[in-house]
């Protein structure tokens, strides 16, 4: 089954600073059909405001992702982490037990626009972790490079749920395909440009949830960047 979630459907939030839009329940906005998708739980795609950010604020047991389309995004936590964030890097941060955090869009000039990415992990308590990685466009250029995964394939970098992220970039003919194992789902998230999904139209800020299907197809990408999410 495909279930198409489009980008003017999710939740919005403009405090200024911050454009955000949830594509599930996420602060003031609540939608009881749009909790998460299995343990996927958080898509926020924000934009912030040159020199503006987030305060230091803690979570806990949660698998959080930071994934920078434009700009640039400084991170400090109670780990003693710190790193500046820029397109092709990706951030994993398990919050375990607990740990507190700051993000800043460090540039004077321009604004920031990352996606953050909360996954519920299968095991609570455990010690905080910090990582960051880098992609590069030839890795995701018409294929699905493994961004985050339980196991560490291709590259990826760990978390503690029984999940994959997977990045890729389509234009043209580019195609690539990904195999669901049986009473997997998928979700796909078209964070700009557009391409077809399963048959399907997207464009940037649409979404795809598959279910009881054994492939996820990507095709007639213009300019897209994409990123699927492989579930139990």
């Amino acid at each position: 089954m495909l279930t198409i979630r489009r980008a003017a459907e999710r939740g919005h939030a403009n405090h200024g600073w911050l454009d955000s839009f949830h594509t599930f329940s996420f602060a003031n906005y609540y939608d009881p059909a749009h909790m998460g998708f299995g343990a996927l739980r958080v898509i926020n795609d924000d934009r912030i405001a040159a020199g503006r950010g987030f305060g230091t604020h803690g979570h806990r047991d949660m698998e959080i992702i930071t994934y920078v389309l434009d700009g640039a995004i400084a991170h400090k936590d109670s780990m003693g982490s710190g790193s500046t964030i820029q397109p092709g890097n990706v951030q994993r941060m398990s919050a375990g037990r607990g740990v507190m955090h700051s993000e800043f869009n460090p540039l004077s000039d321009r604004e920031t626009h990352m996606l953050q990415i909360w996954i519920e992990p299968d095991v609570a308590g455990i010690a905080p972790e910090y990582e960051e990685r880098s992609f590069s466009d030839e890795q995701k250029r018409g294929r699905l490079q493994a961004l985050v995964s339980a196991d560490g394939v291709d590259g990826s970098m760990k978390i503690h749920q029984d999940a994959r992220l997977y990045g890729g970039l389509f234009d043209g003919d580019e195609s690539a395909a990904l195999e669901l194992a049986a009473g997997r789902r998928a979700w796909v998230h078209v964070a700009r440009g557009s391409l077809t999904v399963n048959g399907v139209e997207l464009s940037a800020g649409d979404a795809l949830a598959i279910t009881g299907e054994t492939r996820v197809e990507l095709s007639d990408g213009k300019n897209a960047e994409v990123l699927v999410f492989d579930l139990a």
